[in-house]
């Protein structure tokens, strides 16, 4: 089978939707190079249509003409997306809380199925079998790094804080 993208992406459906051809960097070299403008901004397709809450970036005055809609924010990791869409994308702020953002979407991927009656199987779904076979050593220190994060998280919240309780007969 031929590879349509490798030889000419413009054969593509919707290729280059998003560029602005007022705002393209490499208009100059195009005219050096005898080049036409790319994409063809007269056959932009339709902006599609938002059915889900869409978080957009400060910087751009409108959505995307292609955005995916399969996860749209929720729970407490929509919360914090939200709040990191306030910020330009120039500024920590809006992409540590994203990141933030994706670790607890995680675990609140994991209640969602056990709320369902799904146990998930971390181990596989996480790659720690190839893990353990192509990088041990990497395995190895991930997994002492979690059991020790672990002990001290469980020895920490369990501690009695040096009172000792009196018990009256």
């Amino acid at each position: 089978m031929k590879n349509i993208v490798a030889n000419d992406p413009q054969k593509l459906k919707g290729w280059g939707v998003d560029a602005d051809p007022k705002n393209d960097p490499t208009y100059p070299m195009r005219e050096r190079m005898n080049v036409s403008q790319d994409p063809d901004s007269k056959h932009r397709p339709k902006q599609q249509p938002i059915e889900v809450e869409l978080l957009k970036s400060i910087e751009r005055p409108t959505v995307s003409a292609v955005y995916g809609e399969s996860a749209p924010p929720s729970g407490l990791s929509g919360m914090i997306r939200r709040f990191a869409f306030k910020y330009s994308e120039s500024h920590y702020g809006h992409w540590l809380p994203l990141l933030v953002a994706d670790r607890v979407n995680v675990v609140e991927g994991v209640l969602d199925d056990l709320m369902h009656g799904h146990v998930p199987n971390i181990f596989a779904e996480k790659g720690y079998k190839s893990e353990w076979k192509h990088n041990r050593t990497a395995f190895l220190t991930k997994m002492t790094t979690i059991a020790l994060v672990t002990t001290g998280a469980v020895l920490l919240l369990t501690r009695d804080n040096g009172k000792k309780r009196r018990y009256k007969v």
